[in-house]
């Protein structure tokens, strides 16, 4: 009897996921193949385009001309497309999350295809950022029935979401104008940043858009209202704005690093800006928000494993022959390079018939940390 009972509880607690949650689901999942995959693609024709040009991360444009570039561009369109069309059937919270798929595919391709070497704590991060993202998908509210543009418009333009929208603008030109100049080249969230706040609004400026085709698509036009313009106008501007630094970001780190922190951050704002602007936890218990705000925990803590090994992947291919450095003489405190590299003295006159391994010291540059 319990038995049957608590099946029953089961079932009922699954009966929510409709046709149109379904769909949703679907293009949220191919959009994350995409999207991983364009990363991939996108980063190769970064580095063809820096090797005659000025890199991306340095404020060139020479990957413009590059076509390899364009087709990652392409892709991540088709992913993107197929994002916008999920954001039109489910709600921020269910689709945003599934992003964490796009994860684990630029990381698998980065190590086989641009020999960007994945820790083992990284992988192990990805695993979280997915377990993460699944409780997050498996708690998610119902989506909100709308039934014209002009709803949106009166959630967008409530005080909530006005003063969100200008903490997001005004963190924004703080990021551009004061911290990108001065830390873009070292801190991997100054630029992940500016493109995580700005999506947050271009997500519900795709949401807006995207009820506001479907609506007219089943015979309601919503063409006719200046909002769904305006709605247009702030996605345009947005995903200018973010495919701009993404570039910057990928030109500049590791793909294995950009992607996770990336989907987080994104992630995060995103899925914030929907709380506030279509309330989705006012229709949720305080049993399945707190397991929302697990699932956010658990993807945090994948980001920071992925983020904490990354100098440990960057270290791996600074290892140098320690034999040949005693030969050329490395060892004397007058070598301008002995100056320059941080390693102690000891292990360049350390005995090899002790059994200690000289030829697998990593070294760091002192100055490595710093932009060339």
């Amino acid at each position: 009897m319990e038995d049957g009972s608590s099946r029953s509880s089961w079932t009922e607690s699954y009966r929510g996921m409709s046709s149109a949650n379904i769909k949703g689901l679907t293009l949220a999942l191919s959009s994350s193949f995409f999207i991983g995959a364009s990363f991939i693609v996108k980063k190769k024709g970064l580095k063809k385009a820096a090797a005659s040009g000025v890199r991306a991360g340095a404020g060139g444009y020479s990957y413009l001309y590059e076509p390899l570039w364009w087709v990652g561009m392409i892709t991540m369109i088709v992913g993107e497309i197929a994002n916008f069309a999920a954001y039109a059937f489910a709600p921020a919270i269910l689709v945003t999350p599934l992003g964490a798929l796009s994860i684990i595919i630029s990381a698998g391709l980065a190590h086989i295809i641009l020999r960007e070497r994945l820790h083992i704590f990284g992988v192990l991060g990805c695993v979280l950022c997915v377990v993460g993202s699944t409780s997050i998908v498996l708690h998610a509210p119902q989506e909100r029935e709308i039934e014209s543009v002009k709803e949106v418009w009166d959630l967008a333009t409530e005080p909530g979401f006005l003063l969100y929208a200008a903490f997001v603008i005004a963190a924004v030109f703080v990021l551009i104008f004061r911290y990108i100049p001065q830390y873009g080249q070292t801190h991997v969230l100054v630029y992940i940043g500016v493109c995580s706040l700005v999506g947050s609004l271009s997500v519900m400026s795709v949401k807006a858009l995207g009820i506001a085709l479907k609506l007219t698509f089943s015979g309601m036009n919503q063409l006719v209202y200046p909002q769904t313009w305006v709605f247009t106008l702030v996605v345009l501007s947005c995903v200018i704005t973010q495919m701009n630094y993404l570039n910057k970001a990928l030109d500049t780190f590791n793909t294995a690093v950009v992607s996770p922190i990336y989907y987080v951050m994104f992630t995060s704002f995103t899925i914030l800006a929907s709380v506030i602007m279509f309330k989705d936890w006012d229709r949720q218990n305080p049993t399945q928000i707190l397991t929302e705000m697990c699932g956010f925990v658990t993807i945090l803590s994948g980001t920071f494993l992925l983020h904490k090994t990354k100098d440990m992947v960057d270290g791996s291919s600074l290892f140098l022959p320690m034999r040949r450095l005693r030969q050329e003489g490395f060892d004397s405190e007058s070598n301008p390079l002995r100056r320059s590299i941080s390693i102690p003295m000891h292990l360049l006159k350390h005995s090899e018939g002790d059994g200690f391994d000289p030829e697998n010291i990593p070294l760091r540059r002192q100055d490595a940390g710093r932009s060339p």
